[in-house]
């Protein structure tokens, strides 16, 4: 079984910023986390990365930043990333369900690579529909079904 923790929550007003990182946030059915730009009717509602894929690039990098810098909805530890598709379902807590939609997205020059010169969202960004909402809560577990 193929479980991890959810790292971080973190959510931003409007597309194209830096996130901030909340203890707890509502997700919403078929839309996204309330109170994040990104909620809305299309495939990529959340945004995902893995906790230690950031850790490595912030050694490697040499940065200095927290939850939301890299722009991810959710920063989730201890999942296997390589079993993860198109397709794949991810429960968080007791309630959430996401759907994977696509994994990466077009490059451009973002918020995040004009501020830190290098982005992980393009290459290994899991961009997820919500199939059903509920709160979330920092520390919740995380299981790939």
């Amino acid at each position: 079984m193929n479980k991890g923790t959810l790292y971080s929550i973190c959510i931003s007003p409007e597309r194209g910023q830096l996130k901030e990182e909340v203890e707890k946030a509502e997700v919403i059915d078929n839309s996204g986390i309330s109170n994040d730009g990104h909620a809305g009717d299309w495939d990529r509602q959340v945004t995902c990365l893995s906790y230690e894929s950031v850790q490595k690039v912030k050694a490697e990098q040499g940065l200095d930043v927290g939850p939301g810098s890299f722009a991810e909805n959710l920063l989730i530890a201890g999942l296997d990333w390589t079993v993860i598709e198109a397709g794949t379902r991810l429960k968080i807590g007791s309630d959430v369900i996401l759907q994977v939609s696509q994994i990466g997205k077009e490059d451009h020059p973002s918020i995040v690579t004009r501020t830190l010169g290098v982005s992980l969202l393009p290459y290994e960004g899991l961009f997820c529909r919500v199939v059903r909402g509920g709160l979330i809560v920092k520390g919740a577990p995380v299981e790939v079904l």
